[in-house]
C-alpha cells in the first residue's frame, strides 16, 4: 500500500473473495429451492357429512339433494397457497350431476385445513341415468368429483408463483352399509 491507496492485488483478492461468497449464496440458495422449497402437491381429502337437505320443487320435476362435506387440506409445502373461488362438479357416468362451490381461503404453509361445503346433487339427473339401476343392485354408485383451484405460492413472503391445484377423487357410494369412501389425487402446477 503505496501512499495511502490499496493496492491492484488487494483490489483483486476483495473482488474474488466477494465473487467466490456470491456464487456459493447462489448455489445454496438454488439447492434449497429444488430440494426443501420444491414444490410437493397437496393433499385433499372429502369427507362427506350426510344429508342436509332435500328439496322437491312443486314447478319442476327436479329433486335437489343437499350433502354436507367436509374438504380437508393438507399443505406439505413451506410455502404458503392462497386460490381463488373455485367449483367442484361431481359428475356420474360422464354426466355433471351436482355441483359445490369453494370459496377462496388462504392455507398456511405446512398446516391442515378444514373447509366445510354443501354438495347440492341433482337426483333427477341421476335417475333417468341408464347406469342407476345396475349400480344400485351391485351394492354401489361411482361419482367423480374434480375441481380446480387456481391461485398463488408465496414462499418466505418473498417469491410469489402463480399455481394451479388439479384435484380428482373418486367416490363411492355404498348402498348395503350406507358408507362413502373416497380417493382424491392431487396435482400442483407452478
Amino acid at each position: 500500500m503505496a501512499n495511502g491507496k490499496p493496492s491492484r492485488r488487494s483490489h483483486k483478492l476483495c473482488c474474488g473473495v466477494t465473487a467466490t461468497f456470491f456464487v456459493i449464496f447462489v448455489i445454496v440458495i438454488i439447492t434449497l429451492f429444488f430440494t426443501i422449497f420444491k414444490p410437493k402437491d397437496p393433499k385433499i381429502s372429502l369427507y362427506p357429512e350426510g344429508i342436509k337437505n332435500i328439496d322437491f320443487s312443486a314447478l319442476t320435476p327436479n329433486v335437489t339433494l343437499s350433502l354436507g362435506t367436509v374438504v380437508a387440506i393438507e399443505n406439505p409445502n413451506y410455502g404458503s397457497f392462497k386460490y381463488k373461488n373455485a367449483t367442484s362438479y361431481v359428475t356420474y357416468h360422464g354426466e355433471v350431476v351436482g355441483e359445490a362451490s369453494i370459496e377462496q381461503r388462504y392455507v398456511p404453509a405446512r398446516h391442515k385445513l378444514n373447509i366445510t361445503t354443501s354438495v347440492e346433487l341433482k337426483a333427477g339427473k341421476l335417475l333417468i341415468n341408464p347406469h342407476l339401476l345396475s349400480d344400485f343392485a351391485g351394492g354401489s354408485l361411482n361419482l367423480t368429483s374434480t375441481a380446480v383451484l387456481p391461485g398463488k405460492v408465496i414462499v418466505l413472503n418473498i417469491f410469489k408463483f402463480h399455481a394451479t391445484v388439479y384435484n380428482n377423487c373418486n367416490i363411492s357410494v355404498f348402498i348395503s352399509p350406507q358408507t362413502v369412501e373416497s380417493i382424491c389425487k392431487t396435482k400442483l402446477k407452478l
